[in-house]
């Protein structure tokens, strides 16, 4: 299953705005509010690359209150043994 981490920056006082839009995403699993260069990162899960690429590059990047992205896009998975 595809995923990606997308490391977002908003406008100034947009913040709120930008993840109650994320919300409104069903691909977005997660979403954190970070201190830093970045002020949110949301975690993306789709069926199909296609569908990941469509979410960020269409859906997340045109989100109002949003001046850039950064995406991360999972290549492997390593899980702890218990």
């Amino acid at each position: 299953m595809p995923m990606a981490y997308v490391l977002i920056t908003a406008e100034t006082g947009g913040i709120k705005s930008v993840l109650r839009s994320l919300k409104k995403i069903d691909a977005v699993k997660e979403t954190y509010r970070v201190y830093g260069v970045y002020d949110i990162i949301a975690t993306i899960k789709t069926e199909k690359m296609d569908k990941l690429k469509k979410i960020v590059t269409e859906d997340l990047r045109s989100l109002d209150k949003v001046r850039s992205t950064l995406t991360m896009i999972v290549v492997e998975e390593t899980k702890r043994s218990p």
